[in-house]
């Protein structure tokens, strides 16, 4: 079997320029770039339109969201005033985006990223971000007229002061938005003709500071800049396949961390559709336990111990604090706010509808026990501290994990039905009681691990037993059956079966026959076999098929896990940016964007397949 002839892999040489291709409106979602400060991050499109910036951090309402709105969403552009093609690039071991536009008669470079602070360590676990965004223009060539228009949602009242404007925004009346240019502004949008070589410099700040004159020079703040990112990545360690890709999803990954207290939001983004014109459209602008966990997987295999310490000890801190874990949190750790409805925004090519919030915060879903007790394990494991009152609140959950494992819950992947008892959910089960046990004995805590370890072998069991299909040779969603599980292939990686086992090995081609979507790429399962409450169907998922690459290299067939993983690295974007699905039909992007999901997984596959090479 071989994946992906038909695809081209990505590598550090420059793209070429290319037209712009809008649908209805709208760029698609692959023609955008992520930059952030580990406070916000902005997503800024091919036509220099930042599309998307939420102030001030990742959960706040959004200032520009045209990427939901062509017309009413509000944007900030740089741009020629007549733009004919572009391509993106980010500057080498950096979050700093650079676009280049061509214009009828020149070319113009621009770079923009969220600034931080002189001297910041990105290591730290606390803000480094000045709570501004810097955009710096050069003409490379020839003439360029210049459109700068910035137009914030829900409208804004400018006022002119020296060195650039002040701007009134009603929805956000506890928000001083300033700014600054060296070249005169008139208004919201302002022409200027610019010559080769010239050079113009914005500041947009909304984070404090003096505003009666143009701040520090903006080459020195990218400087600074450019220094923060290049030291704190100089721990980056790994050799093996797709090298660039791992790396860039690195930097992808730090930009959706909270730098304050180490949570990582699931995406930047909200209700980025999964199907064009369907309804499932969510806030990912929040901490799941899950994703954190799969991200400490990660980095910390990468040489980011730091960035794994922080996430460890958010997860830790929030979990003494409630009684019950929660799925999903807020950057505070609290419980996020209601899912609503949004009628004002027509949806990105009008999919409806727009939500904020998410309502999987209210949902019970047993795998986060596993979640969290592997996650202290692990913290332990590296010198952290299992002290007697976090111990409780871990003990807890372990003996949760023993009384409730048979009982139906939401899932991994939320279902918005009836509950069910999901195979993932009692792995995460076994998971917990495992690493229970194995915490109890090696730092002489309080516990029952004789019974724990009993009832993690009866888990076992029973989903072995129990879920399994004999009609289709395959571990099922559920204990009991059901349909087929892309998410069975997760369970090697939380060690609770060995790839290799028979039943996982005859359950890897039941996946892959029953939910392929051609390519090498899954669906999560087929909604008419395991409902979910919704209508529709969704793309296919990618981290999916990121497990399968795990699973085929456990297997000894690591040229086909080799030829799959290159196909799927092929998929990112120009940029090295995954989205959360794939259309399978046209390679499009869909869902949240970039998914830290999808690039948790293109590292771990990354450093499983290095281990399988080396035979580890």
């Amino acid at each position: 079997m071989r994946y992906g002839e038909n695809f081209k892999l990505v590598d550090d040489t420059l793209t070429s320029f290319t037209p712009l291709n809008y649908i209805d409106g709208y760029l698609p979602i692959r023609d955008h770039g992520l930059i952030g400060d580990g406070t916000t991050s902005a997503l800024v499109g091919r036509d220099g339109a930042v599309v998307w910036l939420c102030i001030p951090r990742f959960d706040s309402a959004p200032i520009f969201c045209r990427i939901l709105d062509a017309s009413k969403g509000g944007h900030f552009t740089v741009a020629p005033d007549v733009l004919v093609e572009s391509r993106q690039y980010y500057k080498p071991g950096t979050g700093i985006l650079i676009t280049e536009m061509r214009s009828p008669a020149g070319i113009v470079r621009l770079t923009d990223t969220l600034t931080f602070r002189s001297g910041s360590d990105l290591g730290e676990d606390s803000s480094a971000g000045r709570g501004e965004l810097l955009r710096l223009v050069e003409v490379l060539h020839g003439q360029v007229r210049l459109r700068i228009d910035i137009s914030p949602h829900g409208g804004s009242h400018p006022e002119t002061l020296a060195g650039g404007l002040s701007l009134r925004c009603p929805d956000w009346p506890g928000i001083d938005l300033w700014l600054f240019c060296t070249k005169p502004l008139s208004g919201r949008q302002t022409l200027h003709e610019l010559d080769e070589g010239q050079r113009l410099q914005l500041v947009l700040r909304w984070g404090g500071g003096g505003y009666r004159h143009f701040p520090d020079g903006g080459d020195a703040i990218l400087s600074n800049t450019i220094d923060a990112w290049r030291r704190w990545l100089q721990n980056f360690n790994y050799e093996g396949p797709q090298t660039k890709m791992i790396r860039r999803s690195t930097i992808t990954l730090k930009m959706l961390d909270y730098f304050e207290n180490g949570a990582m939001v699931a995406a930047p983004t909200c209700s980025l559709p999964e199907i064009l014109g369907g309804m499932r459209n969510w806030d990912y602008r929040y901490a799941w336990v899950r994703d954190v966990a799969f991200s400490i997987y990660a980095l910390n295999r990468v040489g980011m111990t730091r960035e794994a310490r922080q996430f460890i000890g958010w997860i830790l801190d929030v979990i003494e604090r409630d009684r019950r874990p929660r799925v999903l949190y807020s950057l505070d750790g609290k419980r996020p706010k209601s899912e609503w409805e949004d009628s004002t925004l027509e949806g990105y090519r009008s999919s409806l509808p727009v939500r904020w919030g998410n309502a999987a915060s209210g949902q019970r879903q047993h795998d986060v026990y596993g979640e969290i007790i592997d996650c202290a394990y692990q913290w332990a494991r590296r010198g952290g501290l299992i002290d007697e009152h976090l111990w409780k609140r871990l003990r807890m959950m372990v003996e949760a994990a023993a009384r409730e494992w048979q009982l139906p819950d939401h899932g991994i992947w939320e279902i918005r039905t009836k509950r069910r008892p999901f195979t993932y959910s009692a792995a995460m089960c076994h998971v917990a009681l495992d690493r229970g046990a194995n915490l109890a004995e090696c730092y002489k805590l309080p516990g029952n691990t004789a019974e724990w370890r009993a009832t993690a072998n009866l888990i076992k069991r029973n989903i072995l037993k129990d879920s399994w299909d004999t009609k289709r040779n395959s571990l099922t969603e559920c204990l009991g059956g059901g349909g087929l599980d892309a998410s069975v292939l997760a369970l090697p990686l939380r060690r609770m079966i060995s790839a290799s086992h028979p039943k996982m090995v005859a359950s890897t081609e039941a996946i892959i026959r029953w939910l392929g979507a051609g390519n090498g790429l899954l669906y999560r399962y087929i909604p008419e076999e395991s409902p979910d409450g919704l209508p529709g169907h969704e793309g296919a998922f990618l981290i999916c098929s990121f497990w399968l690459v795990d699973n085929l290299a456990r297997q000894g067939r690591l040229d086909e896990a080799m030829d799959l993983f290159d196909s799927l690295c092929a998929r990112a974007s120009s940029l090295g940016l995954l989205p959360e699905q794939i259309d399978p039909s046209t390679g499009a992007f869909l869902g949240n964007y970039p998914q830290a999901f999808s690039h948790v997984g293109l590292i771990s596959s990354g450093v499983n397949l290095v281990r399988c090479i080396r035979g580890q």
